[in-house]
């Protein structure tokens, strides 16, 4: 029996000693960091951030949060785009909207490019937050609000600046891909891509202060070939 003890006792201690040794650590925006909790096992509590605008809240957009104040307003120096990741085709219409038509049951890639170019006078933004949301979900009960019918693995991300992409050697961007796929009631739909270039770390419990950011929305269709 004692040898028993002994022996499940020595199993605990291979566990944790594995799951602290092999665990990754996540970097959490400062806001979080000081009321980060832990308990047993090296299992800590999950936070998200940017704050889950209209995911978590019934938040219309970045600005119920964070100011519209950054340096970052010249459109011809801008950069929203969205690409066709295998094509790195770009999206983007004549009128300045995004169509992005998708075969149904059949994923689609795309990587989504956001930043400013190279400019001595303007400082380059420090990380880039993005979201695509169906604006009608906002208030809704439901976690994803992308356009009803289609899947997505990730629509929303805040990234640091300092990506690489063909192209865009003279840019400060960031670079991420995104799947998407109608599923079988997946209809057209008008979804809204929702971005803020920021500077600087918001000051806790103040999102207003600390940080300064520009906000620009781009109008996205979805439709089913």
């Amino acid at each position: 029996m004692k040898a028993k003890i002994i022996a499940l006792f020595v199993l605990l201690i291979g566990i944790i000693s594995v799951t602290e040794s092999t665990k990754q650590v996540t970097f959490y925006h400062p806001g979080f960091m000081e009321n980060k909790t832990s308990v047993s096992f090296g299992i800590s509590t999950a936070y998200a951030y940017p704050p889950a605008v209209g995911i978590l809240s019934n938040s219309p957009n970045c600005l119920s949060c964070h100011v519209n104040n950054g340096p970052w307003k010249d459109d011809a120096n801008t950069i929203i785009d969205i690409l066709d990741k295998d094509t790195k085709k770009s999206l983007k219409q004549n009128d300045g909207t995004f169509l992005i038509e998708a075969i149904k049951g059949k994923p689609k890639t795309l990587l989504t490019v956001i930043g400013c170019m190279k400019n001595n006078s303007t400082p380059a933004p420090y990380r880039n937050a993005w979201l695509y949301i169906d604006t009608s979900t906002i208030g809704s009960n439901s976690l994803s609000k992308f356009a009803p019918g289609w899947d997505v693995n990730l629509p929303m991300s805040c990234r640091l600046v300092g990506d690489n992409l063909d192209g865009y050697e003279d840019a400060n961007i960031t670079s991420l891909p995104m799947t998407i796929q109608p599923l079988e009631n997946a209809q057209d739909a008008e979804i809204s891509l929702q971005v803020m270039l920021t500077k600087g770390e918001a000051t806790k419990n103040k999102a207003q202060e600390g940080m300064s950011g520009s906000y620009f929305e781009r109008k996205v269709n979805l439709k089913v070939k």
